[in-house]
């Protein structure tokens, strides 16, 4: 089998179950955003030295999670049953509350930066957000979405910020405040 196929040279792409659309369909660009996701948390296990196999390990898992998602999103509804579950909501809960006890609580916005971990984290961060924002034009289009896929997408941006901040602290970084907001998290 040859890896090129020549039916998307008219920019057109097949869905899940054969429907074919455009390639600059909202659902497209919602897939193609949690597959850019899915590609910056694989390098960031790749930059991850061998002190951090705990971390590695559950990245890996959210990796396989993201590529459900993906699934899901390119699956028209109906045309099989979803992945992403219930189950993968509250996994992504549980890591969101372990990382959430190993960092210090903060009152301001955190400017993203310091070490290269975190600040892969904050750019894998921002490239959440954006999918998440894909789905909810999706949804607001009144389309078939995956409620727990579109929930594990909003609680990923909420780890990604808190492993930023976990790695921060583990390599002792001092993380920088917006300090004109004043206090946000209360």
């Amino acid at each position: 089998m040859k890896l090129y196929t020549k039916s998307g040279d008219k920019g057109n792409t097949s869905l899940i179950g054969g429907k074919r659309i455009k390639k600059s369909d909202p659902r497209v660009r919602a897939y193609g955003s949690i597959d850019e996701v899915n590609a910056w948390v694989g390098e960031i296990r790749a930059e991850l030295g061998v002190e951090f196999q705990a971390v590695r390990d559950q990245l890996l898992h959210l990796q396989i999670l993201l590529f459900d998602v993906g699934t899901d999103v390119a699956t028209p509804n109906g045309t099989q049953k979803f992945l992403v579950d219930q189950g993968s909501v509250r996994t992504v809960e549980y890591y969101i509350d372990y990382y959430d006890e190993k960092v210090t609580p903060i009152e301001k916005f955190v400017l993203p930066g310091g070490n290269v971990h975190a600040s892969h984290f904050q750019i894998v961060r921002t490239v959440t957000r954006r999918a998440e924002r894909e789905l909810a034009e999706l949804l607001s289009m009144g389309a078939a979405v995956n409620k727990y896929a579109y929930q594990v997408v909003n609680r990923l941006s909420d780890l990604f910020f808190l492993l930023a901040r976990y790695m921060n602290q583990v390599h002792s970084v001092q993380e920088n405040f917006y300090e004109k907001a004043g206090k946000v998290f209360h």
